[in-house]
């Protein structure tokens, strides 16, 4: 079981570093070149370093990208906020992804020349990095902080908002800001980039993905297992088997994809030979907890 474990541990390391750095690249080699914007913070801190560069001719800070800095400084409050609201455990990983994110926007550098001329290649191509790269960190449990971070702690605490929102309200003031500073080419093709991230992030991310799972089993434990362990709620009642008459248990769990291979792991610890049939993308009418963290 432990080696399992750090096994998952390990799993969600990666996904994090290789996501940062792949979100990342996708904005810095392929949009940043040729002055196209991300939405949400990053645009933010993306239209803090144009401003920046205009009005002192300063690109790096200690050998550091504006664009990391001001990402990184952005969500220092937004952090503290979220602190208070969705507890130590979230913030601390998403405080772990927000400085490796930062980090990455810093230390990759912006290349003078753009390796994508086309700025509507250079849009679907970044796009795709980005929101392969944001997915992956969102689905090793953790978040990249900004709008996301900020938008969590508001649905936490007001239960009708979404956290969507503020990442579009913040996304309109961004492309707004372009459309004074360039023209509208430049935020159709910026739109165009955060629309291709947006639909990776949703391919990747397979945290909203709802799996209902139907366990028959002889053994006693499971259920205790799956409550505490799982943390999911949990309906049984005893069955009979038509071809062997022999009675059994049968457990129905509505979970998320990601919390698959964990229901995997108890069944193969408390009962191997169990039959289960599990059906993706179910629908749930009434409390189904969305979890931002495992």
């Amino acid at each position: 079981m432990e080696l399992k474990l750090n096994k998952r541990t390990l799993e969600k390391i990666v996904l994090t570093v290789v996501g940062n750095v792949i979100f990342a690249a996708g904005n810095n080699l392929c949009i940043m070149p040729l002055h196209l914007y991300s939405g949400g913070f990053t645009g933010v801190a993306q239209l803090l370093r144009t401003f920046t560069i205009n009005l002192t001719g300063i690109e790096t800070i200690a050998g550091l990208g504006l664009v990391g800095i001001f990402y990184f400084l952005i969500n220092v409050p937004m952090f503290l906020y979220a602190y208070k609201i969705m507890g130590r455990k979230f913030c601390i990983t998403t405080l772990i992804s927000i400085v490796m994110s930062s980090a990455c926007l810093s230390l990759i550098p912006i290349p003078t020349t753009p390796l994508i001329t086309d700025k509507m290649l250079a849009s679907i191509v970044g796009g795709m990095g980005s929101g392969v790269g944001a997915g992956m960190v969102l689905r090793a449990g953790s978040s990249q902080g900004g709008q996301d971070l900020l938008g969590a702690a508001l649905a936490k605490t007001h239960p009708t908002f979404k956290v969507g929102t503020i990442g579009i309200i913040i996304s309109c003031c961004v492309y707004s800001v372009c459309l004074f500073m360039y023209d509208i080419t430049t935020v159709l093709f910026s739109i165009i980039f955060a629309v291709a991230t947006g639909l990776c992030v949703n391919k990747v991310h397979i945290q909203n993905i709802k799996m209902q799972a139907m366990i028959f089993t002889k053994e006693e434990g499971l259920v205790d297992a799956l409550l505490h362990e799982l943390r999911r709620g949990v309906t049984t009642w005893d069955g009979i088997g038509a071809y062997t008459n022999e009675g059994s248990h049968v457990i129905v769990t509505v979970l998320s994809k990601y919390e698959i291979p964990i229901l995997e792991e108890i069944i193969e610890r408390i009962d191997p030979n169990a039959f289960v049939i599990i059906n993706e993308n179910t629908q749930v009418l009434g409390n189904f907890e969305k979890r931002f963290t495992e």
